[in-house]
């Protein structure tokens, strides 16, 4: 019989968690791998986060060989914060579309399988967007895939209130009075307007007070949809006209917030339709269309869990809940359509909400997180074991397909944590006499994002994005002022030996463990693009939002406030994935995995050469990675 490799991908499932599970038999097909092979927690990357992990499992290398580093990079031109995973590009000549280029690099391993003649099946893998062409196989993009608008998530919320406000994100449109009335979703930006405008697509709410429902007459497909309060509506397809003879198709559902005293509702961010997208988002272009087709609509959205929409109080937690049930199932519908008709070769699933679920729920786990409740954590409190009974429970299909000739992976690319307080990176480059101010400006909130008060011809360190330290070096930043050498050196030696270890003085805890240069953690071609240094939190920590986008408040620790309260984008160390599979693990030079399966006995560099070997076809020179089998 013809081989198969199954790998199924749970994002940010935290070992601790699943281990405790596990000793409890609450996880019965985990358990049913695990006693058929083996299990090890899996050493993920630096930093620990979903793109840099997941490219490190596709391409078998470490980071600076693929050449994704984190969420957000900066243009070293204007030190702008700027989307890491992909770009957009001119067209190949005057008459082209702009086109997307995939900022991963590397060779991932599945491009040597299809042209080896393995067929590959990838469904939501992150950073596949725009996805590979793959000549024997089907990928549909995952995390990456924007939203219409080019972001990565603007919802739109609308309410009768007039006095309500945009927070972060987001958009706001008031709503008349009545039980009748206009509105509008807002689409792409018009291409050429200056100044930018929006593409609308109109519509009319009518709300039933009898049946505690609003009914949304879009014009789309379908033309009428229906939510009652605190309910989804199912996805609705509506046409955005960006000229005479343009236009474009996109995806949204509708939350029902309240009714009274005045209607308020929710609009997802404007999805790609799969049917029609303004970029492909799956290889062949027409895969997302057949899909859709054959098992419903679903998200296209990268990261489609709206999470901002609950930091936000648009929606509740029970709201967001039930769309991370929506969006588990369609990925499940995914999964079951595509295992029916496999027969061989390689199959790979992510799915997301593994990871979206703890970012949003930990806080009701942590009695030591400044949001915790003891009331709201007897109702959300084990949510995220729950979740984790749900994932456990999909795998029972997967082991109907998993015959004596398939080879079974189950994965996370990293685990959880929490995060109670906030580190201002800039500030206290600031405060080190690091990080200049023009006009003897001092950090304050006021001061804004994107550096707008930094004096660059004295500054010779910056933070920005999610974990990174940059050196300002002449020649390479648009103000650097740094040359390689003695004081380049200075200022790192002043950076690592100042970090390591310090102290949040609210709570006497060590909040950063230690601080990695590139050239410790990174080789590759792609080594001169990470951040000079990688600053690795404690457990509890975490960089600031305000320093990813080159914030800098006044003092250096702040209480995290938001309910997106666990984390993983810390010390590496602290938060390994998990590693299943159906067949025993051979040491392969890494620490030894514990025989209660609480070590470190594989890394995620190591599944690419594990599956390529498993086919029978010969590894890429650049794989790092040993076999597992």
């Amino acid at each position: 019989m013809a081989k198969k490799v199954i790998v199924i991908g749970l994002d940010g499932m935290e070992p601790s968690i699943v281990e405790a599970m596990l000793g409890r038999g609450e996880l019965p097909n985990l358990a049913r791998i695990r006693a058929a092979g083996g299990y090890t927690r899996l050493r993920t990357t630096y930093p620990a986060q979903t793109p840099v992990a997941w490219s490190s499992f596709a391409t078998g290398t470490n980071p600076g060989a693929h050449g994704i580093f984190d969420f957000v990079t900066r243009n070293p031109q204007n030190y702008y914060p700027e989307y890491a995973l992909n770009r957009f590009a001119p067209g190949k000549n005057m008459f082209s579309p702009p086109r997307v280029v995939n900022q991963r690099r590397g060779v991932p391993f599945w491009n040597l399988l299809t042209a080896a003649g393995v067929p590959c099946t990838i469904v939501r893998c992150p950073c596949t967007f725009p996805p590979d062409e793959l000549g024997n196989g089907r990928m549909l993009a995952g995390v990456g895939v924007p939203d219409l608008r080019g972001g990565q998530g603007t919802g739109t919320f609308y309410s009768q209130d007039r006095g309500v406000k945009a927070k972060e994100s987001e958009q706001v449109v008031a709503l008349d009075a009545g039980d009748q009335f206009p509105a509008r979703v807002i689409g792409p930006r018009k291409p050429g307007a200056n100044p930018p405008a929006d593409v609308t697509a109109e519509m009319r709410v009518q709300v039933d007070r009898a049946a505690g429902k609003l009914i949304f007459h879009t014009g789309g497909e379908p033309a009428r949809a229906e939510a009652g309060a605190g309910a989804w509506s199912p996805w609705v397809r509506l046409k955005f006209k960006l000229s005479m003879l343009q236009s474009v198709t996109g995806t949204v559902r509708f939350f029902v917030r309240q009714l009274a005293p005045h209607v308020e509702f929710y609009c997802s961010p404007v999805n790609f339709d799969p049917a029609a997208p303004l970029f492909p988002v799956s290889w062949p272009a027409d895969y997302a269309k057949t899909l859709a087709d054959e098992i419903g609509m679903y998200a296209t959205l990268g990261m489609a869990e709206d999470h901002t929409a609950l930091n936000n109080a648009r929606i509740d937690e029970a709201g967001y809940l039930a769309q991370c049930d929506l969006i588990l199932a369609e990925r499940e519908k995914m999964m079951r359509h595509e295992l029916d008709r496999f027969r061989e070769g390689y199959f790979m699933v992510v799915f997301d909400t593994p990871d979206r679920l703890a970012h949003m729920f930990w806080r009701f786990r942590d009695a030591q997180h400044p949001l915790y409740d003891v009331d709201t954590a007897r109702v959300h409190g084990r949510r995220v074991e729950e979740a984790y009974r749900q994932y456990d429970a999909l795998l029972t299909r997967v082991l109907e397909c998993a015959d004596e000739n398939a080879l079974l992976i189950v994965l996370s690319d990293h685990g959880f944590n929490a995060f109670r307080r906030a580190f201002h990176v800039n500030t206290w480059l600031f405060e080190n006499d690091l990080l200049a101010l023009k006009d003897g400006k001092k950090p304050d909130e006021e001061l804004g994002d994107y550096f707008s008060a930094v004096d660059w011809s004295r500054t010779h360190a910056y933070s920005l994005g999610l974990s990174g330290v940059y050196l300002n070096f002449q020649g390479r930043e648009k103000g650097g002022i740094l040359e390689e050498g003695a004081e380049a050196e200075r200022v790192r030696n002043a950076i690592v030996s100042g970090l390591t270890g310090i102290a949040d003085p609210a709570t006497q805890q060590v909040a950063v463990n230690s601080v990695s240069r590139r050239e410790e953690v990174y080789s590759g071609a792609f080594r001169e693009e990470a951040p000079d240094l990688l600053v690795n939190y404690a457990p509890g920590f975490r960089v600031s939002w305000q320093t990813a986008l080159g914030g800098m408040p006044r003092g250096l620790f702040e209480d995290n406030t938001r309910r997106w309260s666990g984390d993983h984008i810390i010390d590496p160390h602290a938060v390994p994935g998990i590693l299943f599979l159906n067949r025993p693990l051979k040491p392969n030079g890494h620490a030894a995995a514990h025989p209660a399966g609480n070590g470190i006995g594989a890394d995620i560099r190591d599944l690419a050469p594990t599956i390529l070997t498993y086919f029978g076809v010969a590894r890429h020179e650049a794989i790092e990675g040993r076999g597992l089998l």
